[in-house]
């Protein structure tokens, strides 16, 4: 039973050792898969060391440039289905996400059955801690707002901290998920929804981080209002499933290009 942590950086050289090696020293038979965005501190660099004490556990891809919070994940998800993983986490690299929560995930889904489970900080036992509070009302408005526009029975709408069933992202049409950063969170656990998975809220401690610079800006902000909007408006035209056509047709190309 594969398991995979796909973690997105983007200049986070105060945390990657340590949170990779946090992941690690849980001894569960976690993988750590790190996508980089072109890191100008050296981010990538690190992973790189450490790949040479973690060989077969350690995973980087690089890309050029900073280009979302979201192809990050589109990226890291389709690499790990290549690759042949059962169970496929979202982590933050700034222990915003306590790493001794992934075990607790995929016993959510291993164990009792969900399909996703979703680190949450808003139900019963789930919180913050040293988050300013215009940032908890943005958050916690940001959910309730997308409760009401999607219906989703969702507490933690935009959570980020997750674990996802191989079957959830073979069936979804990773093509068709088109937001970039705070919305690309909603987005995936409305495809999921939508599709019949089972979904369990997970609570979880949600700490700010203490070393790097925040991601969240104001363009995040507009893309998550608007986009809820724009999400069920689509919803009423848009299949996320994965096609059988679709998947025959890039079966048939696999088959070309490996002979």
């Amino acid at each position: 039973m594969k398991k995979i942590v796909i973690i997105p950086t983007y200049n986070e050289k105060e945390n990657i050792q340590a949170i990779i090696e946090a992941v690690f020293q849980l001894q569960q038979g976690f993988e750590v898969l790190i996508i980089d965005d072109g890191s100008p501190d050296g981010t990538a660099l690190i992973v790189k060391e450490l790949q040479q004490v973690y060989p077969q556990l350690l995973h980087l891809e690089e890309r050029r440039g900073k280009l979302g919070l979201g192809t990050a994940y589109i990226h890291g998800f389709k690499w790990a289905l290549r690759n042949g993983y059962d169970y496929i986490f979202e982590m933050d690299a700034d222990f915003s996400h306590n790493p001794k929560d992934l075990q607790r995930l995929f016993e959510a889904c291993a164990i009792d059955g969900a399909d996703v489970a979703i680190g949450s900080r808003y139900v019963k036992g789930g919180g913050t801690v040293n988050w300013p509070f215009n940032r908890i009302a943005l958050s916690i408005g940001g959910s309730f707002y997308t409760r009401l526009i999607t219906w989703m029975p969702i507490k933690d709408t935009t959570a980020g901290f997750l674990c996802y069933s191989r079957k959830v992202l073979e069936t979804i049409d990773l093509d068709k998920i088109q937001f970039l950063g705070y919305a690309f969170q909603i987005e995936m656990k409305f495809a999921a929804w939508k599709l019949g998975f089972k979904i369990k809220e997970v609570p979880i401690i949600f700490e700010d981080r203490k070393y790097g610079d925040s991601k969240m800006h104001k363009g995040i902000v507009k893309e998550g209002i608007l986009g809820v909007l724009k999400l069920r408006w689509n919803s009423l035209f848009k299949d996320y499933r994965y096609s059988v056509e679709k998947k025959s047709k890039t079966s048939l190309h696999s088959d070309i290009y490996s002979k």
